[in-house]
C-alpha cells in the first residue's frame, strides 16, 4: 500500500472565518508501509463572506481528510442556495474539479432536544485529502442575506481501525477490496430478539465490524412499533470509492452527523438503519438492533414507520450497481418481513409534518397517505434523494423483494441432442437456466419431469442433474422465491426429452463393391454400400476407416478407392439422436487378376505399355477367341483399353452370357474398368469374355480382371 504523508499543522487561522478545531499529532506508518491504527477526527473551518456577497473559504491547507460537508446555525434551517467545493488529493497533489454538496438535506426532527444541533448539506466523500476549497451562493445568486449564520465547512478523517491496520500489512493481493466480516446481532439483557421474518436475514456488518465509536452516541436508541415500509436513499458523493473503503465512508458518515458542534452537526447518531456499498455489502446503520424497529432519521416526517436504506455513492446520473439492488431487496424483504409487509404492496403511512415531496404532493400532518411499501425518500420528501437513476430502480427492487422469480428461462440442455422440437438422451442429462431475480433472493430450484420433483438445488444454482427412465418425458424448471411465492412464470414451458438406450443396426452391413472408372494399383474405383436404421431416429453415420466422412440418416453409398492387393478394414458408426451407437467393421482386398492369368482360346496378341496394368495387355480381333478367369469374391470387373477402332466382346458369367460390350471410345482410354458384376456374398466364379469380331473394327485390348474377396 501507498505511504500517505500526515499533515503535522496547528490551527489554521482565516481571516474573519473559524479556526479549526484542533490540531493532531504525527502517527507514524507501521514497518511493513502500511498506515497505522488512528481513531477518527473531526474539524471546521469558518467560510468569510467575501465583498461579493457570497459565503465562501479561498484554498486552504488542511489535516487529512476523506468526507465534508457544510453546516451551519440552527438545525431546522434550509440553506436556498448551491455550496460547491475542490479539493487537493492526498496522493497526487491536484485539486479536484467543483463538486457540488447536497443541500436539500432533511431537517433534524428532534432539534429541540439536541442542543447545539446544526443543519447540514449531506456529506461528500473525497478520499484522502489535504487542502479545501468551498462557496455557498444564495439562490438568487447575489446576495448572502438569505444564507444561514455559522457557516462552516466540517472535515471528516475516518481513522484507521485496528482490524484495517492489520489488513494493510497483508500482502497486497489479499488487502485489496476486502470487506470486514458480516456478523449476525445478537440480543441482549435489554434488547430482546426481534419479530422472525418470513424471509432469511441477509449479512450485516455490525456497527462494532465498521468502527463505530459508540461514544459519539452516547444516547439510548428509540423504537418504533412496526416498520411498514422503507425508505431508499443515495449518500451522495462520489461512485468512485473501493469496496475496501466502505467501512471508513459509514465511519466517517457517523462521525459527520454526531460530532459536537460546531465540528461535527451534534445528531444523536446516524440517520440511516442501513447503508449499502456498491459491492452488495450491508452495513447496520443506526444503534439498537438490526432486528428492531429502530427509530430512525432519515426521511423527514415519515421516519415513526418506516426504516432507511442508504445506497453509498452518488445516481443522479448513473444507476446502482446489481450487487446494491440485490442487497437492498434482500434488507428491504427482511425488514418488511418481519412485519408481516408485502414488499410490492402499498402501506398508509401517518404524516409527521405538514410539507410536500419532490413530485408536489401535500401532506398534513396526521393525516395517512399511501405508499409504495419501498418508496424513494423524494416520495416522502421536497428532495433529489435518492437519485433520478436509482429512483428508477425501484421497481426493480420491489419486484426483486417481493418475488416470485422473474425472467426465469432453460439457457441448455447438455447431455441430450435437440432434433425438431424433441431432445433426445441416453438416460442422463443436465439442465441450465437463468433468471433476472438475482440468487439470493430465491429459495430454490425444482427439476420437474413430468410434473413431479425429481432434484431441488439452492437457488444460487444455475443447473441440476438428473436421469431420465426410457420414454418420453417433460422436463421442466421452477423457481421459488425466498417468499415462497410462484406463479405460471415461474416455472419454465416443458421440454420434451425423449430417453432411447436401443442402439441403431446396420439392416445392411457395409459392403465394398467394384464400380466402373480408371483403375489404379492404388486407387481401385468402389462403392461402399450399407444401411443403418434405428428404433427411434437415425442421426448419422460415420466411416472412420480407412478414411473419415460424415453422412446424413438417408445415405446409404459412397464412391470411393481402395488399393490393390491390400486388406482394408471399412469402419462404420451409426449414431442415433440419443447419442447410442452401432459400428461395423468388415475388411475387404480389391484383388488385379492379369490377363496372363487367365485361361485362353483363340489367338492373343500381347502388347506392352506403361499404360497397361502391369505394363502389359493382350488384344485380338479373332472372333470367339477367348479369356476366361476363375477367382472367389463377390464382385467383378473388367478393365481394358478403349479408343474408337475398338470392337466388342460377349461376357459370360459362370457358364451364362450376360452382356455386350463395347469398347469404342471416341478418345482413347487406358485402365478402364467397362463392366461391374457383385453379388449378396463371396464365392468362386468364372468371367469369360468372348471376341464378337465386330465389321470393320474386330480388336479388343483385355488389360485384365479386378475382383474384391
Amino acid at each position: 500500500m501507498k505511504r500517505r504523508a500526515w499533515l503535522t499543522l496547528g490551527a489554521v487561522v482565516l481571516g474573519g472565518g473559524g479556526i479549526a478545531g484542533y490540531a493532531v499529532a504525527s502517527p507514524s506508518t507501521d514497518g511493513a508501509g502500511g498506515p497505522a491504527e488512528r481513531p477518527v477526527k473531526v474539524y471546521n473551518l469558518g467560510l468569510k463572506a467575501p465583498e461579493t456577497g457570497e459565503r465562501e473559504l479561498p484554498r486552504t491547507e488542511t489535516k487529512q481528510f476523506s468526507l465534508l460537508g457544510i453546516s451551519w446555525t440552527g438545525a431546522t434551517k434550509q440553506l436556498d442556495g448551491k455550496a460547491q467545493v475542490r479539493t487537493r488529493s492526498v496522493d497526487t497533489g491536484t485539486w479536484s474539479s467543483w463538486q457540488d454538496l447536497e443541500t436539500d438535506a432533511d431537517p433534524v426532527e428532534d432539534a429541540d432536544e439536541r442542543a447545539g444541533a446544526r443543519g447540514a448539506s449531506e456529506p461528500l466523500w473525497v478520499g484522502p485529502s489535504d487542502g479545501v476549497e468551498v462557496q455557498v451562493v444564495h439562490e438568487d445568486g447575489t446576495t448572502s442575506a438569505g444564507l444561514p449564520s455559522g457557516l462552516k465547512v466540517n472535515l471528516v478523517d475516518p481513522g484507521v481501525t485496528a482490524a484495517e491496520a492489520d489488513a494493510a500489512t497483508e500482502p497486497a493481493a489479499y488487502a485489496e477490496d476486502v470487506t470486514p466480516s458480516p456478523t449476525a446481532p445478537s440480543p441482549t439483557a435489554t434488547t430482546p430478539a426481534g419479530p422472525a421474518s418470513n424471509v432469511p436475514e441477509p449479512p450485516i456488518v455490525s456497527r462494532a465490524d465498521w468502527g463505530a465509536d459508540e461514544d459519539l452516541s452516547p444516547d439510548p436508541s428509540e423504537y418504533n412499533t412496526d416498520v411498514k415500509a422503507v425508505f431508499v436513499h443515495h449518500t451522495a458523493g462520489s461512485n468512485d470509492y473501493t469496496c475496501a473503503e466502505s467501512a471508513s465512508i459509514v465511519r466517517a458518515i457517523y462521525a459527520y452527523h454526531t460530532a459536537p458542534a460546531p465540528n461535527g452537526n451534534g445528531w444523536n447518531d446516524l440517520g440511516y438503519n442501513f447503508l449499502v456499498d456498491k459491492c452488495g455489502t450491508i452495513f447496520e446503520g443506526r444503534k439498537g438492533g438490526v432486528d428492531q424497529p429502530v427509530l430512525g432519521a432519515h426521511t423527514y416526517g415519515w421516519n415513526r414507520e418506516s426504516a432507511g436504506i442508504a445506497v453509498i455513492g452518488e445516481y443522479t446520473a448513473a444507476g446502482a450497481s446489481n450487487a446494491a439492488l440485490t442487497s437492498v431487496a434482500r434488507i428491504a424483504a427482511w425488514k418488511l418481513g418481519q412485519y408481516g409487509v408485502d414488499p410490492a404492496s402499498t402501506v398508509q403511512l401517518k404524516a409527521g409534518a405538514t410539507q410536500k415531496n419532490l413530485a408536489g404532493t401535500s401532506f398534513t400532518s396526521g393525516t395517512s397517505y399511501p405508499f409504495s411499501a419501498i418508496s424513494g425518500h423524494r416520495d416522502g420528501y421536497a428532495t433529489e434523494c435518492p437519485g433520478n437513476s436509482l429512483y428508477g430502480q425501484l421497481p426493480t427492487i420491489r419486484a426483486w423483494a417481493a418475488g416470485p422469480v422473474q425472467g426465469l428461462k432453460v439457457t441448455s440442455l447438455t447431455g441430450a441432442t435437440l432434433s425438431g422440437s424433441t431432445y433426445w438422451t441416453k438416460g442422463a442429462i443436465t439442465v441450465k437456466w437463468s433468471t433476472t431475480t438475482p440468487g439470493s433472493l430465491i429459495s430454490k430450484f425444482e427439476l420437474l419431469v413430468d410434473g413431479n420433483v425429481v432434484t431441488t438445488v439452492p437457488g444460487t444454482a444455475t443447473s441440476a442433474n438428473t436421469t431420465l427412465a426410457a420414454g418420453s418425458h417433460k422436463v421442466a424448471v421452477r423457481a421459488v422465491h425466498q417468499s415462497g411465492k410462484t406463479d405460471e412464470k415461474s416455472t419454465t414451458t416443458a421440454l420434451t426429452v425423449v430417453a432411447d438406450t436401443t442402439a441403431p443396426v446396420f439392416a445392411t452391413t457395409p459392403k465394398l463393391t467394384l464400380r466402373t472408372g480408371t483403375v489404379e494399383t492404388a486407387a481401385v474405383p468402389v462403392t461402399l454400400g450399407w444401411k443403418a436404421t434405428d428404433a427411434q431416429a437415425l442421426k448419422q453415420v460415420n466411416l472412420t476407416s480407412p478414411t473419415t466422412a460424415t453422412f446424413g440418416p438417408t445415405i446409404t453409398s459412397s464412391n470411393r478407392t481402395a488399393k490393390s492387393g491390400a486388406a482394408s478394414t471399412w469402419s462404420m458408426t451409426a449414431y442415433d439422436v440419443a447419442g447410442n451407437t452401432r459400428t461395423s467393421s468388415p475388411a475387404f482386398t480389391p484383388l488385379i487378376l492379369q490377363e496372363t492369368s487367365a485361361t485362353k482360346s483363340g489367338t492373343w496378341t500381347s502388347r506392352s505399355s506403361s499404360s497397361y496394368l502391369g505394363g502389359k495387355s493382350y488384344s485380338s480381333g479373332t472372333k470367339n477367341a477367348s479369356l476366361t478367369w476363375t477367382f472367389t469374391g463377390r464382385s467383378a470387373a473388367w478393365v481394358v483399353s478403349r479408343a474408337s477402332t475398338s470392337g466388342q466382346a460377349y461376357v459370360y458369367v459362370d457358364g451364362t452370357k450376360v452382356a455386350t460390350v463395347d469398347l469404342k471410345s471416341s478418345t482413347t482410354k487406358y485402365r478402364q474398368a467397362i463392366w461391374t458384376k457383385s453379388w449378396s456374398s463371396s464365392a468362386q466364379h468364372k468371367i469369360k469374355i468372348v471376341v464378337v469380331g465386330t465389321s470393320g473394327r474386330p480388336t479388343i485390348t483385355t488389360d485384365g480382371l479386378v475382383y474384391v474377396k
